[in-house]
């Protein structure tokens, strides 16, 4: 498979295939705003950044603090119940 390029602009069809994702999956994740894309001539086009930082460990990373900081207050708010 040939390397995403950050300036690089891909079809939905194509970031599926690098992603290895299903249709429905590639329209839910634009459609919430998780990948950003651009909408020319009624079809979604991407940047190539957005599918790396999209599978970059960064971002992994970034989800676990979050997560670990709304457990941590889920459990204080239980706590002074």
């Amino acid at each position: 498979m040939k390397t995403i390029k950050p300036n690089e602009v891909y079809t939905t069809k194509e970031v599926q295939d690098y992603l290895k994702i299903s249709k429905s999956t590639i329209k839910r994740l634009l459609k919430r705003g998780i990948i950003k894309a651009n909408k020319i001539g009624g079809q979604y086009r991407v940047l190539g950044r957005e599918i790396l930082s999209l599978i970059s460990p960064r971002v992994e990373k970034k989800a676990s603090d979050v997560y670990q900081r709304i457990k941590q207050k889920t459990k204080e708010t239980i706590e002074k119940w």
